[in-house]
């Protein structure tokens, strides 16, 4: 179990720095799009990167497809409800920064995402109760396993799960690795940027904050 742990944890880094060297490589050596403000929190890309198509499950029943998500900046943050520390923290950082852009017109005010990689265990219904009692803004998503693969895999970001010790006798017994960054979607629906841990909220409401009004004017 704890080579398998290890094991995994080293497949994120990898995968990571991959992904980021893949990043810089396509989209070119410049360390940020001269189009936005500069961040404090976000490492953005040089370029936009265009997702492939997409098809979620939202906490109240509907799709949340391709395009939807468009008009507004997007935090996107994989994890799971029965995640025992770096999702209920993270969402609650995220909250906080959430709280300081309330200001901000609902009409383009940011959005977070959270995309629940247990579909076995998180209901919509479940993952809605659960990311909205950290912040009744956030949006809250599901989908199969395979479709949750490509999507992750679309954003650099990796999952998987693993067995508890008495998996054998109890199905319920595992928990899901997962990445922890956080990616940045502009208004277009592409993704423009990442977000690392440890996160700081006041840094991430500022940037959010300064990207919205700079692509409102």
């Amino acid at each position: 179990m704890f080579n398998r742990r290890i094991g995994f944890i080293l497949v994120i880094a990898l995968a990571a720095g991959l992904g980021l060297l893949a990043a810089q490589k396509y989209f070119g050596s410049t360390a940020s799009s001269p189009r936005w403000p500069e961040t404090k929190s976000i490492t953005m890309f040089p370029q936009a990167r265009a997702l492939p198509a997409f098809s979620l499950r939202q906490s109240d029943g509907t799709q949340l497809a391709s395009g939807e998500l468009n008009g507004h900046w997007t935090l996107v943050f994989l994890g799971f409800t029965y995640c025992p520390d770096v999702c209920p923290t993270t969402l609650a950082e995220l909250a906080q920064a959430q709280n300081q852009w309330k200001s901000l017109p609902d009409s383009t005010r940011p959005r977070v995402l959270f995309v629940s990689v247990d579909p076995e265990r998180d209901t919509p219904t479940r993952i809605g109760e659960y990311a909205h009692a950290f912040h009744a803004d956030t949006l809250a998503a599901t989908a199969d396993v395979p479709t949750l693969e490509n999507f992750a895999r679309s954003m650099m970001f990796v999952f998987q799960k693993m067995p508890g010790k008495n998996f054998d006798q109890n199905p319920d017994d595992y928990t899901m690795d997962h990445s922890a960054n956080i990616a940045v979607l502009d208004p277009q629906g592409r993704m423009v940027g990442f977000i690392k841990p440890p996160f700081q909220p006041k840094a991430i409401a500022d940037d959010m904050t300064a990207l919205t009004r700079a692509s409102m004017q």
